[in-house]
């Protein structure tokens, strides 16, 4: 055998991720919210995009300045007028009437302000205390309280911390807990609830006993437990249970306590049903329009430094990039959710009911992209139709075999929807388990496991047959 070095040329094919393949990729993905606040930062980076709030005749007015400039560089090794020409016919502008920055309309200008627990809790401390000892501990309780509305913190640390009896800042936390809403402050679940029953004025010793001993068992339902226990009747159990089970074990819900975390849904396509035909329109009216900035175009003839040509050429290229990627996800998630409504018509006029298992593949050979570029344009991505707004994943589901006259799948979503319906409809006394309720199914043609009852059903918090039942 022969053994030695040699060089061989070869040709072969790959895909290279470069940096403008990454960025488009990278804006697909983006929703509305974030797509906005990357094309902030580009424009405080990159000094050849603009943010053009002008209307058409403003625009139209300065293209012939555009093309004034007729500079021959013939020192420059790069035609830079061939280049700004090249990338002249580009553009990128919303697809809704200009106005200005003053009269946009923004969720926040339809919303009223909330005001915060703590400051909800310091006016009423202000009218229920005279002292400053006493202001000065209940301000610092009511700074202790966590994200429930619950005491963070034991009263010994309170007044160790703050070098105060025990019992005074007993005496200012139970007027704290008298405060609205009812069950704040207080140091765990069986307090916040026990501060509620006698809120509403239950005098029944049962309830309290339930609250402090048996909230676990009320979990789980095990009402004959209880029952036996208190030596009651299951009845009483129950009712006992339901006034619990409607009290809030979260105080603080309804009010504002960590403003950062408040996070609204901007749909990023909507579509309508205007005389029986439904009509698809992509949200980009809050983004900025984007344009070169002339000034720097101008500059890219007159400028003789090399290390500064490459930057401003890079520069354009980049701009020019974003503007085209832009676009180019506005054009992806229109074909994108326009295929979706091929597929998903009868769900707009039927309901979740008749929603169709659909794939990525399937959305992806229809319009001809890449699976992958199905997955990236509908994650994270919401749709506002007649229905209500609903996450671009949903329309997508896997199926289940179907013995029907047409002999066609159905969604695991539809499967869902049946199974939220027949345990609506079910005795309570007797509630469907999940054997009965695939038996129900099957019946209906739809051949779907008891694992797999009890799966959709987990996914939608639906308790078990032995925990919905009431006596």
């Amino acid at each position: 055998m022969k053994m030695g070095f040699e060089l061989n040329l070869s040709q072969t094919q790959k895909l290279i991720m470069t940096p403008e393949l990454r960025q488009a990729i990278q804006i697909l993905q983006f929703n509305n919210v974030e797509l906005l606040d990357y094309i902030n930062k580009q424009l405080e980076v990159n000094p050849f995009l603009e943010s053009n709030e002008k209307n058409e005749s403003s625009i139209s007015s300065e293209q012939p300045e555009e093309r004034v400039i007729e500079k021959d560089n013939s020192k420059d090794e790069i035609d830079w007028k061939e280049v700004i020409e090249k990338y002249d016919d580009i553009s990128y502008k919303s697809y809704e009437s200009n106005n200005s920055s003053d009269d946009k309309q923004t969720f926040e200008s339809y919303t009223s302000k909330k005001m915060g627990l703590k400051d909800h809790l310091l006016v009423q401390l202000g009218l229920s205390v005279k002292s400053k000892k006493d202001k000065r501990i209940g301000e610092f309780i009511i700074e202790s309280l966590d994200r429930k509305g619950y005491l963070g913190c034991t009263i010994q640390d309170v007044s160790l911390l703050m070098n105060e009896d025990i019992l005074e800042v007993e005496r200012v936390l139970r007027v704290i807990q008298t405060f609205d809403p009812v069950g704040v402050g207080a140091r765990n679940l069986s307090e916040c609830l026990m501060i509620q029953l006698k809120d509403k004025g239950i005098q029944d010793k049962n309830a309290f006993i339930i609250v402090e001993k048996y909230l676990e068992d009320v979990a789980t339902n095990k009402m004959q437990k209880i029952a036996k226990e208190l030596h009651i009747t299951i009845n009483r159990v129950q009712s006992i249970c339901d006034i619990i089970k409607m009290l809030e074990p979260k105080p603080s819900r309804g009010f504002i306590v960590d403003s950062e975390n408040i996070r609204y849904i901007v749909p990023d396509v909507t579509i309508e049903k205007i005389n029986g035909e439904y009509i698809i329109l992509v949200n980009d009216s809050n983004f900025p329009m984007l344009s070169i900035s002339n000034y720097y175009k101008n500059m890219m003839s007159n400028l003789d430094d090399k290390e500064a040509n490459k930057f401003i050429t890079d520069k354009l290229n980049s701009s020019m990039w974003l503007i085209k990627s832009i676009e180019q996800r506005r054009s992806t998630l229109y074909k994108v959710v326009e295929s979706i409504l091929k597929f998903q018509k009868k769900f707009f006029d039927e309901g979740n009911t008749a929603l169709k298992p659909l794939v990525l593949k399937a959305v992806a050979d229809d319009i001809g992209v890449h699976e992958s570029t199905v997955s990236r344009a509908t994650n994270g991505k919401y749709v506002q139709t007649p229905r209500g707004i609903f996450e671009l994943k949903h329309f997508f589901s896997n199926s289940l075999s179907h013995e029907g006259d047409v002999g066609e799948n159905v969604s695991s979503t539809s499967v869902k929807t049946q199974i939220q319906e027949l345990i609506n409809n079910e005795n309570t006394k007797k509630p469907l388990s999940d054997q009965k309720i695939a038996d129900v199914l099957s019946e209906q043609g739809i051949n779907i496991s008891r694992r797999t009852v009890a799966k959709y059903r987990d996914e939608m918090r639906i308790p078990s047959s032995s925990m919905r039942r009431r006596y």
